[in-house]
Protein backbone atom coordinates (compact mmCIF):
# COMPACT_ATOMS: atom_id res chain seq x y z
CA UNK A 1 0.00 0.00 0.00
CA UNK A 2 2.08 3.00 1.27
CA UNK A 3 5.83 3.32 1.75
CA UNK A 4 6.19 4.83 5.23
CA UNK A 5 9.44 6.70 5.93
CA UNK A 6 10.35 7.29 9.57
CA UNK A 7 13.54 9.13 10.63
CA UNK A 8 14.82 8.28 14.12
CA UNK A 9 17.66 9.40 16.37
CA UNK A 10 18.47 7.07 19.28
CA UNK A 11 14.79 6.92 20.16
CA UNK A 12 14.16 3.19 20.26
CA UNK A 13 11.40 3.13 22.88
CA UNK A 14 9.22 5.52 20.86
CA UNK A 15 10.10 3.87 17.56
CA UNK A 16 9.01 0.47 18.91
CA UNK A 17 5.67 1.93 20.02
CA UNK A 18 5.19 3.63 16.65
CA UNK A 19 5.87 0.40 14.76
CA UNK A 20 3.62 -1.59 17.09
CA UNK A 21 0.78 0.85 16.46
CA UNK A 22 1.26 0.50 12.71
CA UNK A 23 1.12 -3.27 13.03
CA UNK A 24 -1.97 -3.27 15.28
CA UNK A 25 -3.99 -0.40 13.87
CA UNK A 26 -3.38 -0.38 10.10
CA UNK A 27 -6.04 -1.77 7.80
CA UNK A 28 -3.55 -2.48 5.00
CA UNK A 29 -0.01 -3.83 4.80
CA UNK A 30 2.62 -1.15 4.28
CA UNK A 31 6.30 -0.95 3.47
CA UNK A 32 8.12 0.60 6.43
CA UNK A 33 11.50 2.25 5.92
CA UNK A 34 13.31 3.70 8.93
CA UNK A 35 16.21 6.10 8.56
CA UNK A 36 18.55 5.56 11.50
CA UNK A 37 20.62 8.51 12.68
CA UNK A 38 23.56 7.18 14.75
CA UNK A 39 21.58 4.25 16.20
CA UNK A 40 23.86 3.67 19.20
CA UNK A 41 20.88 2.70 21.39
CA UNK A 42 20.24 -0.68 19.75
CA UNK A 43 17.99 0.59 16.95
CA UNK A 44 20.02 -1.09 14.21
CA UNK A 45 20.00 -4.46 15.94
CA UNK A 46 16.25 -4.18 16.53
CA UNK A 47 15.49 -3.40 12.88
CA UNK A 48 17.74 -6.21 11.67
CA UNK A 49 16.06 -8.65 14.04
CA UNK A 50 12.59 -7.59 12.88
CA UNK A 51 13.70 -7.53 9.23
CA UNK A 52 12.52 -3.96 8.79
CA UNK A 53 14.01 -2.04 5.88
CA UNK A 54 16.26 0.87 6.89
CA UNK A 55 18.84 3.39 5.74
CA UNK A 56 21.63 4.64 7.99
CA UNK A 57 24.00 7.51 8.72
CA UNK A 58 26.53 7.33 11.55
CA UNK A 59 25.77 10.98 12.44
CA UNK A 60 22.61 13.03 12.94
CA UNK A 61 21.68 13.82 9.34
CA UNK A 62 18.40 15.42 10.45
CA UNK A 63 14.87 14.87 9.21
CA UNK A 64 15.32 16.15 5.65
CA UNK A 65 18.30 14.08 4.57
CA UNK A 66 17.05 11.12 6.58
CA UNK A 67 13.66 11.03 4.86
CA UNK A 68 15.22 11.70 1.45
CA UNK A 69 17.62 8.80 1.95
CA UNK A 70 14.91 6.43 3.15
CA UNK A 71 12.55 7.40 0.33
CA UNK A 72 15.08 6.15 -2.24
CA UNK A 73 14.36 2.63 -0.97
CA UNK A 74 10.59 2.99 -1.41
CA UNK A 75 8.87 0.64 -3.84
CA UNK A 76 5.23 1.73 -3.52
CA UNK A 77 3.35 4.42 -5.42
CA UNK A 78 2.64 6.65 -2.44
CA UNK A 79 5.00 7.95 0.24
CA UNK A 80 3.92 8.66 3.79
CA UNK A 81 6.26 10.57 6.09
CA UNK A 82 5.90 9.98 9.83
CA UNK A 83 7.67 10.84 13.07
CA UNK A 84 9.06 8.10 15.27
CA UNK A 85 7.01 9.40 18.20
CA UNK A 86 3.63 8.87 16.53
CA UNK A 87 1.05 6.39 17.73
CA UNK A 88 -1.21 5.55 14.78
CA UNK A 89 -4.90 5.23 15.67
CA UNK A 90 -7.09 2.51 14.09
CA UNK A 91 -8.08 2.92 10.43
CA UNK A 92 -5.72 5.87 9.92
CA UNK A 93 -4.67 4.42 6.55
CA UNK A 94 -8.13 3.32 5.45
CA UNK A 95 -9.32 6.92 5.71
CA UNK A 96 -6.36 8.28 3.72
CA UNK A 97 -6.71 5.63 1.02
CA UNK A 98 -10.44 6.26 0.70
CA UNK A 99 -9.72 9.97 0.20
CA UNK A 100 -6.97 9.56 -2.40
CA UNK A 101 -9.26 7.33 -4.49
CA UNK A 102 -11.58 10.34 -4.88
CA UNK A 103 -8.83 12.51 -6.39
CA UNK A 104 -8.61 12.18 -10.19
CA UNK A 105 -5.05 13.51 -10.53
CA UNK A 106 -1.73 12.60 -8.94
CA UNK A 107 -1.24 16.13 -7.65
CA UNK A 108 -2.18 16.22 -3.99
CA UNK A 109 -0.87 16.48 -0.47
CA UNK A 110 -2.96 14.70 2.15
CA UNK A 111 -2.28 14.46 5.84
CA UNK A 112 -3.74 12.95 8.95
CA UNK A 113 -4.38 14.90 12.14
CA UNK A 114 -2.01 14.97 15.10
CA UNK A 115 -3.64 14.69 18.50
CA UNK A 116 -1.52 16.45 21.10
CA UNK A 117 -1.98 17.69 24.64
CA UNK A 118 -2.22 21.23 23.29
CA UNK A 119 -5.18 20.55 20.98
CA UNK A 120 -7.28 17.93 22.77
CA UNK A 121 -9.14 17.94 26.07
CA UNK A 122 -8.03 14.39 26.69
CA UNK A 123 -4.69 13.71 28.31
CA UNK A 124 -3.28 10.44 27.04
CA UNK A 125 0.23 11.18 28.31
CA UNK A 126 3.09 13.42 27.23
CA UNK A 127 5.78 10.73 27.32
CA UNK A 128 5.89 7.03 26.61
CA UNK A 129 6.23 6.38 30.34
CA UNK A 130 2.81 7.85 31.15
CA UNK A 131 1.07 6.96 27.88
CA UNK A 132 -2.52 5.71 28.34
CA UNK A 133 -2.97 3.55 25.25
CA UNK A 134 -6.29 2.02 26.31
CA UNK A 135 -7.72 5.43 27.19
CA UNK A 136 -6.69 6.74 23.77
CA UNK A 137 -8.24 3.78 21.94
CA UNK A 138 -11.44 4.13 23.96
CA UNK A 139 -11.76 7.85 23.28
CA UNK A 140 -10.05 8.86 20.02
CA UNK A 141 -13.27 8.52 18.01
CA UNK A 142 -14.93 11.08 20.29
CA UNK A 143 -12.40 13.68 19.13
CA UNK A 144 -13.80 14.95 15.85
CA UNK A 145 -11.68 17.65 14.21
CA UNK A 146 -12.88 18.98 10.85
CA UNK A 147 -11.07 18.36 7.59
CA UNK A 148 -8.86 21.41 7.13
CA UNK A 149 -7.08 23.40 4.46
CA UNK A 150 -3.40 23.91 4.04
CA UNK A 151 -1.89 21.08 6.02
CA UNK A 152 1.89 21.22 6.25
CA UNK A 153 2.32 18.51 8.84
CA UNK A 154 3.05 14.81 9.12
CA UNK A 155 1.79 12.24 8.66
CA UNK A 156 1.60 13.43 5.08
CA UNK A 157 0.92 11.38 1.96
CA UNK A 158 1.97 12.30 -1.57
CA UNK A 159 2.65 10.34 -4.77
CA UNK A 160 6.26 9.16 -4.96
CA UNK A 161 6.68 10.53 -8.50
CA UNK A 162 5.65 13.98 -7.29
CA UNK A 163 7.99 13.75 -4.30
CA UNK A 164 10.88 12.86 -6.60
CA UNK A 165 10.01 15.62 -9.05
CA UNK A 166 10.33 18.34 -6.41
CA UNK A 167 13.40 16.73 -4.85
CA UNK A 168 11.83 15.70 -1.55
CA UNK A 169 12.71 17.77 1.50
CA UNK A 170 15.20 20.62 1.04
CA UNK A 171 18.21 19.66 3.10
CA UNK A 172 19.30 23.22 3.87
CA UNK A 173 16.62 23.20 6.59
CA UNK A 174 18.72 20.95 8.83
CA UNK A 175 17.63 19.40 11.11
CA UNK A 176 14.14 19.92 9.68
CA UNK A 177 12.39 23.02 11.00
CA UNK A 178 10.77 24.89 8.09
CA UNK A 179 11.14 22.05 5.60
CA UNK A 180 7.43 21.16 5.65
CA UNK A 181 6.10 24.49 4.28
CA UNK A 182 9.06 24.58 1.90
CA UNK A 183 7.91 21.24 0.48
CA UNK A 184 4.40 22.66 0.15
CA UNK A 185 5.76 25.69 -1.69
CA UNK A 186 7.56 23.44 -4.16
CA UNK A 187 4.39 21.41 -4.63
CA UNK A 188 2.39 24.61 -5.15
CA UNK A 189 4.76 25.61 -7.93
CA UNK A 190 4.13 22.20 -9.53
CA UNK A 191 0.42 22.97 -9.65
CA UNK A 192 -0.74 21.14 -6.53
CA UNK A 193 -3.86 22.78 -5.07
CA UNK A 194 -5.15 20.01 -2.82
CA UNK A 195 -3.51 20.37 0.58
CA UNK A 196 -6.04 18.58 2.74
CA UNK A 197 -5.83 17.51 6.35
CA UNK A 198 -8.20 14.68 7.25
CA UNK A 199 -9.70 15.03 10.70
CA UNK A 200 -10.71 11.36 10.93
CA UNK A 201 -7.21 9.98 10.22
CA UNK A 202 -5.53 10.39 13.59
CA UNK A 203 -2.15 9.90 15.20
CA UNK A 204 -1.17 10.68 18.76
CA UNK A 205 2.00 12.77 18.91
CA UNK A 206 4.38 13.00 21.85
CA UNK A 207 6.58 15.79 20.45
CA UNK A 208 9.28 16.54 17.86
CA UNK A 209 11.94 14.31 19.36
CA UNK A 210 14.48 14.39 16.48
CA UNK A 211 14.44 18.18 16.22
CA UNK A 212 14.58 18.60 20.00
CA UNK A 213 17.71 16.48 20.19
CA UNK A 214 19.63 18.84 17.92
CA UNK A 215 22.27 20.90 19.70
CA UNK A 216 21.51 23.94 17.53
CA UNK A 217 19.91 26.38 19.97
CA UNK A 218 18.86 28.74 17.16
CA UNK A 219 16.10 26.32 16.12
CA UNK A 220 12.85 27.40 17.76
CA UNK A 221 9.67 27.11 15.76
CA UNK A 222 8.65 26.65 12.14
CA UNK A 223 8.22 30.39 11.51
CA UNK A 224 10.87 31.62 13.90
CA UNK A 225 14.65 31.76 13.78
CA UNK A 226 16.62 29.54 11.39
CA UNK A 227 13.95 27.74 9.34
CA UNK A 228 11.85 30.86 8.91
CA UNK A 229 14.84 32.87 7.66
CA UNK A 230 15.86 30.20 5.18
CA UNK A 231 12.31 30.09 3.80
CA UNK A 232 12.10 33.89 3.61
CA UNK A 233 15.39 34.28 1.76
CA UNK A 234 14.53 31.43 -0.61
CA UNK A 235 10.94 32.37 -1.52
CA UNK A 236 11.01 36.11 -0.67
CA UNK A 237 8.02 35.95 1.64
CA UNK A 238 7.48 34.41 5.06
CA UNK A 239 6.08 31.05 6.10
CA UNK A 240 3.30 32.91 7.88
CA UNK A 241 2.36 34.76 4.68
CA UNK A 242 2.41 31.56 2.61
CA UNK A 243 0.26 29.63 5.06
CA UNK A 244 -2.23 32.46 5.52
CA UNK A 245 -2.73 33.65 1.94
CA UNK A 246 -1.83 30.64 -0.21
CA UNK A 247 -2.63 27.55 1.86
CA UNK A 248 -5.28 29.12 4.12
CA UNK A 249 -3.92 26.79 6.77
CA UNK A 250 -6.26 25.72 9.53
CA UNK A 251 -9.48 26.86 7.86
CA UNK A 252 -12.27 24.41 7.12
CA UNK A 253 -11.65 22.43 3.94
CA UNK A 254 -13.88 23.65 1.11
CA UNK A 255 -12.22 22.22 -1.99
CA UNK A 256 -9.01 22.73 -3.97
CA UNK A 257 -7.21 25.99 -3.32
CA UNK A 258 -7.14 28.88 -5.75
CA UNK A 259 -4.62 31.68 -6.16
CA UNK A 260 -4.51 34.14 -3.24
CA UNK A 261 -7.11 36.89 -3.07
CA UNK A 262 -5.38 40.26 -3.46
CA UNK A 263 -7.08 41.97 -0.52
CA UNK A 264 -5.84 44.79 1.71
CA UNK A 265 -4.67 42.16 4.21
CA UNK A 266 -2.74 40.39 1.44
CA UNK A 267 -0.88 43.54 0.37
CA UNK A 268 -0.19 44.60 3.96
CA UNK A 269 1.27 41.20 4.86
CA UNK A 270 3.14 41.04 1.55
CA UNK A 271 4.77 44.42 2.26
CA UNK A 272 5.79 43.29 5.73
CA UNK A 273 7.32 40.13 4.26
CA UNK A 274 9.22 42.10 1.63
CA UNK A 275 10.59 44.58 4.16
CA UNK A 276 11.68 41.72 6.42
CA UNK A 277 13.29 40.00 3.45
CA UNK A 278 15.23 43.14 2.53
CA UNK A 279 16.31 43.70 6.13
CA UNK A 280 17.63 40.15 6.57
CA UNK A 281 19.31 40.24 3.15
CA UNK A 282 21.15 43.46 4.07
CA UNK A 283 22.19 42.10 7.47
CA UNK A 284 23.53 38.95 5.83
CA UNK A 285 25.54 41.02 3.35
CA UNK A 286 27.00 43.15 6.14
CA UNK A 287 28.16 40.09 8.07
CA UNK A 288 29.44 38.42 4.89
CA UNK A 289 31.81 41.29 4.03
CA UNK A 290 32.88 42.36 7.52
Amino acid sequence: MFSITIPTLNNLKYLKLCLESLQKNSTYNHEIIVHVNIGSDGTLDFLKEKKIKYSFTNYNSGICKGVNTASKLATNEFLLYAHDDFYFCPKWDEILFSELKKIPSKKFYLSGTMLELSNTKNNFGDTIDNFHEKKLLDNYQNIKPEDFQGSTWAPHLIPKDLWNKVGGFSEEYYPGTGSDPDLNMKLWNEGVRIFKGLGASKVYHFGSIVTRKSKNKNIKTESGSKGGKIFLLKWKFSIKFFKKHYLRSGSKYDGPLTNPKKSFSYYKDFLISKLTYLYISIINLIFKYR
